[in-house]
């Protein structure tokens, strides 16, 4: 192997090189099994069947590690490191800061989080905690110290891993003193942040900075400007606090740090501050429904967490081996998905794949959560496809470091995602999430490759933009988009965009603010519809949800209102500027009009897919290294055999590819080494 790269410069290089290849292994706790030797004796040996080379220590282990406030005791993670390094497994090293023992809460029982409601939360579950509380931030900078000064050097760690899944909102005396200073910092004086605030409006206006408040449970609609603000502060707040434990790392270790930052319905971090922040991306992703969907959210979730880090390669820190969370059912994974869904994420850029958790927990909450290693033990289904897609990853060694390029890109600003979570809105049946989701899954059905781009940020490199809602834009988003279209792109903006500006503030002349001279129109009157109550369309298709009164300024109509109040006005409208041409949806179209017109704007484009003409079903992801070699991954999620004509090297088989190309059984996988 060539060299070995430097930790800062190239972690996630650093980190393969370390390993020999990709990462495969997942979340180990010995201590849940109370040190019983059969079961070590029996989990080294299964690490060895399933090529595990990484695993996580430590992310629960605070009560264990410190007994006692100021007391360390270091004899059960010494051990598992020492017998971890003698058999060849690495260690993912995690700071416990997500859960205080119980002496916590104790000895500072105001750091304890509060709900906006005012309820102070106990210890009793996880994440019980407040970000902003002095005792907790000192007591979790403390044991990371002690951490990164015995382990800094450890031969056995690959990774350092500060906290887990951050992170837990705060509405306690200490976050809204916290609050206050960041509110100091952001305007400088209590007047900027009443007129950001709009605080005429309902004898809102504050007079001293101690009147401000988190945005508590009050008695009917919050101002959102102040919660827009306080989601804005908190993730600040927690990048704070991820900063003090990675800076105590650094002071003791060259080893790459990084968190797992979780892909959850719900926004509470500024995933793109993270990303630059991280030595690598790390994420967790669980996909939220069964068969295609989660194939869908999968590549959802593994182009997000690309697109964090800015196309560097990173790491799936934890994925469930057998199951999906749909609300609050826990679905099984059918046979094969455990290789699939892994190899959906290394295909999208991830160096590797761990789950949580190794074995599964024989008590606790998370009983039922799936493991590599089931209750059932390892003559089971689940650990002999864990085995197999061990195998898999340890054959994709030559594919670290290669990268991923995109046609496409949707647009994710975690602003808009705050904004349209602000209860004042005309309808609550525009949530950002679903948004973002349907139009990655048009582009993903369409086999393009994509993407995900802040509105702000230079988007040349891509034929078509997707921006599934702009409701909050600013000034600088709306010259960035404006360029990119002039400059030859293609974009498509969808319904209610363009409303408020950064402050959530009404723009002067009414939506959509300042992309008006680039969609060519503005929206006269908004016109929400009842629930479940749709529009016709003059291609044959339908609106839900939300209609817009448009009047032109340059735009032309591709499809009108076949109905109502609005019969013959653009529903959907064409810009031309420049070389290119921006696109607006006024309402929320059907699936097919949704579909249809995706497939228009591929071609228009010319975002073509990574192979033409695959069967539903199949998808075809390729990354790049940077000697010219090309690796195309196919996974078939179809019950039907598929013969792709590709010529090449099948790295999973270690063959040369049959004259016919590849040929892929129902619910299978391949990856392929392209011949040039």
């Amino acid at each position: 192997m060539d060299a070995v790269p430097d930790s800062r410069a190239d972690p996630a290089g650093w980190l393969t090189a370390r390993l020999g290849g990709p990462a495969f292994g997942g979340d180990y706790n010995p201590e849940q099994f109370q040190h019983d030797p059969a079961v070590r004796r029996e989990d080294e040996e299964l690490m060895r069947r399933a090529r595990v080379n990484l695993v996580t220590l430590n992310v629960f282990g605070w009560a264990e590690l410190e007994p006692e406030p100021g007391r360390y005791d270091f004899a059960a993670l010494d051990a598992r490191l020492e017998r971890l390094h003698a058999q060849g497994v690495a260690v993912d090293l995690a700071t416990p800061t997500a859960q205080p023992p119980p002496w916590f809460g104790l000895a500072h029982p105001d750091a304890l989080p509060v709900t906006a409601d005012g309820t102070r939360l106990t210890h009793g579950s996880r994440d019980t905690y407040c970000l902003a509380a002095p005792a907790y931030r000192q007591a979790a900078r403390a044991v990371a110290e002690a951490l990164a000064a015995r382990y800094g050097a450890h031969p056995a760690v690959a990774l350092w891993h500060v906290h887990n899944e951050y992170a837990t909102v705060c509405h306690c005396e200490h976050a809204a003193d916290a609050f206050r200073r960041w509110l100091r910092d952001r305007y400088g004086t209590l007047e900027a942040v009443n007129r950001a605030w709009g605080t005429a409006f309902w004898s809102q206006r504050y007079g001293a900075w101690e009147q401000i408040q988190p945005p508590r449970a009050t008695q009917w609609r919050p101002n959102p400007g102040q919660v827009l603000d306080f989601r804005r502060f908190w993730s600040d707040l927690a990048l704070t606090a991820y900063r003090e434990q990675r800076d105590a790392i650094r002071a003791h270790s060259r080893v790459p740090v990084t968190t797992n930052l979780m892909l959850p319905g719900y926004q509470v971090l500024d995933l793109w501050a993270f990303g630059r922040e991280v030595d690598l991306v790390g994420v967790d992703h669980y996909p939220d429904a069964p068969g295609l969907d989660a194939a869908a959210d999968t590549a959802f979730g593994a182009d997000r967490a690309r697109s964090f880090g800015g196309g560097k390669p990173w790491l799936l820190i934890e994925q469930a081996t057998s199951t999906v969370y749909a609300g609050d059912l826990v679905l099984p994974k059918e046979p094969g998905d455990i290789l699939r869904h892994s190899l959906s994420h290394i295909a999208r850029g991830s160096e590797g794949v761990l789950f949580f958790q190794w074995r599964q927990s024989p008590a606790g909450a998370e009983i039922w959560h799936s493991a590599m290693v089931p209750h059932a033990g390892p003559d089971t289904r689940i650990f002999r496809e864990t085995v197999e897609t061990g195998h898999a990853v340890a054959a994709l060694a030559e594919v670290t470091g290669s990268t991923v390029r995109a046609r496409a890109a949707v647009l994710h600003d975690p602003d808009v995602w705050w904004a349209l979570d602000t209860p004042v809105l005309p309808t609550p049946e525009l949530p950002y999430l679903p948004a973002l989701k349907r139009a990655h899954r048009a582009l993903w059905d369409a086999g393009i490759t994509t993407d995900f781009a802040h509105p702000s940020a230079d988007l040349s490199a891509y034929r078509l933009v997707l921006a599934p809602s702009l409701h909050l834009v600013s000034e600088e988003s709306a010259a960035a988009l404006t360029a990119y279209v002039e400059g030859g792109g293609t974009l498509l903006v969808e319904c209610f965009s363009g409303a408020v500006d950064p402050h959530y503030r009404a723009w002067p002349g009414g939506a959509p603010g300042p992309l008006r001279p680039l969609l060519g129109l503005r929206a006269e009157e908004f016109r929400p519809l009842p629930s479940g109550a749709a529009v016709t369309l003059t291609d044959g298709g339908a609106g839900a949800t939300w209609t817009e009164a448009l009047l032109l300024e340059g735009a032309t109509a591709e499809i009108r209102y076949a109905e109502g109040t609005l019969t013959g006005r653009a529903a959907v409208t064409r810009h031309a500027l420049g070389r290119g041409a921006a696109w607006y949806a006024s309402t929320r179209l059907s699936p097919a009009s949704y579909t249809a017109l995706i497939a228009g704007l591929i071609r228009a484009s010319g975002a073509e897919p990574e192979l033409p003409a695959l069967p539903a079903g199949v998808e075809a992801v390729r990354r790049h290294s940077a000697d010219g070699r090309a690796y195309l991954f196919l996974l078939n999620h179809s019950p039907a055999e598929v013969r792709v004509p590709v010529r090449g090297h099948d790295l999973l088989a270690s063959r040369a590819l049959p004259p016919e190309g590849a040929v892929l059984p129902p619910a299978s996988a391949t990856v392929v080494r392209e011949e040039s």
